[in-house]
């Protein structure tokens, strides 16, 4: 039997001896993966906000969702290695006060994303459906104004979850550990109860239907535009692919981890003394915690089929950096060619 193993039936044993479960640590390949994943997530996202901020100068509505889609993926990565550490020790060594900033950080970081994606999801099935009519979704004036309001109510609440849910000290069979947002906090389990409920509606169901509703309307549209013409197959193609990776985003990335961690806080409260479920929930919340963590990568690829400024940023960053892919000497060749242009020969600056 491993070490592992073993200290989980010990945790088991205590449990039927009236004990609560003890915090045990996770294989340090979860942590591994956290950070490979973030790793790319950073790298994926600070190329787009590069993009955003020094290559795109003409931003409209859309590019400004985008752009704050792209912020609120990138704050978490400096709080990466310490959850690292966290999932490898079970052990929160860092302080109170750096866990509370953590809160709030993971707080903004996945309200935030749900709910620009939320918005962005909207924005298409106004621009597309809608394209007629008047909304405020297209208009660039009010779409700043309401990220601002969104970034500060964004932040107010982590600050009070944050203040809610402060890091405690739990007995295990050998110590003491201290644990900052986890399922083992006894004295924190109704605070978790409820706001696991709020945030399984707020920041799950309700932006799910909303994107569903949005991407439902948006493919019927899609249906009826004219695909034997070049324009009309692109823009097809390109909201069909985002309607994918959106749909995607919300039941990989968002839906396992508000499911599990439902589960884990109504076990904890009417079940605290099954360890050895517990501990497995434990395991699987981290897990689906790894999978929302994809969502940053994912997240770019709309900016790439939502955005035609995005594209056209993009190309002309791969000449600064001095990449240029066969497609778009394909594309050059040809619009060079139909001015007359045959002579030039392609260089990359």
């Amino acid at each position: 039997m491993s070490t592992s193993e073993s200290v989980r039936v010990g945790n088991s044993s205590n449990a039927s001896q009236g004990n609560t479960c003890s915090p045990e640590p996770e294989h340090v390949s979860l942590a591994v993966i956290l950070c490979l994943v973030y790793l790319l997530g950073l790298l994926l996202n600070g190329f787009s906000l590069w993009v955003f901020t020094c290559r795109i100068h003409k931003w409209n509505s859309g590019t400004i969702l985008q752009f704050n889609l792209a912020l609120s993926d990138a704050i978490i990565t400096p709080l990466t290695p310490l959850m690292a550490v966290y999932f490898a020790m079970d052990d929160w060594i860092f302080g109170g006060f750096i866990c509370q900033l953590k809160i709030a950080v993971l707080s903004v970081h996945f309200s935030g994303s749900v709910i620009f994606l939320t918005l962005i999801s909207i924005h298409r099935y106004m621009t597309v459906v809608h394209f007629r009519r008047s909304s405020l979704m297209k208009r660039k004036t009010f779409v700043k104004k309401l990220c601002a309001g969104i970034w500060c109510f964004l932040i107010i609440l982590g600050i009070i979850y944050g203040c809610l849910l402060p890091v405690t000290t739990e007995k295990t069979s050998v110590t003491e550990k201290m644990q900052c947002l986890t399922i083992h906090q006894t004295t924190l389990t109704d605070a978790y109860f409820i706001i696991n409920f709020v945030f399984f509606f707020f920041w799950c169901i309700l932006p799910l239907t909303i994107s569903v509703f949005c991407y439902s309307r948006l493919a019927s549209s899609l249906s009826r535009i004219n695909i034997n013409s070049v324009q009309g197959q692109s823009v097809k193609n390109k909201s069909l692919k985002m309607i994918g990776i959106c749909l995607v985003i919300f039941g990989l990335c968002f839906l396992p981890l508000n499911v599990v961690r439902t589960i884990g806080v109504v076990v904890k409260k009417y079940h605290p003394k099954e360890c050895m479920l517990l501990l497995r929930l434990q395991t699987a919340y981290y897990v689906c915690y790894i999978l929302a963590g994809i969502n940053c990568c994912l997240d770019p690829l709309i900016y790439f089929f939502g955005s035609s400024n995005f594209i056209k940023a993009f190309r002309r960053s791969l000449r600064v950096i001095g990449v240029k892919n066969n497609v778009e000497n394909k594309i050059e060749s040809e619009t060079l060619s139909q001015t007359g242009n045959k002579n030039v020969i392609f260089t990359v600056s």
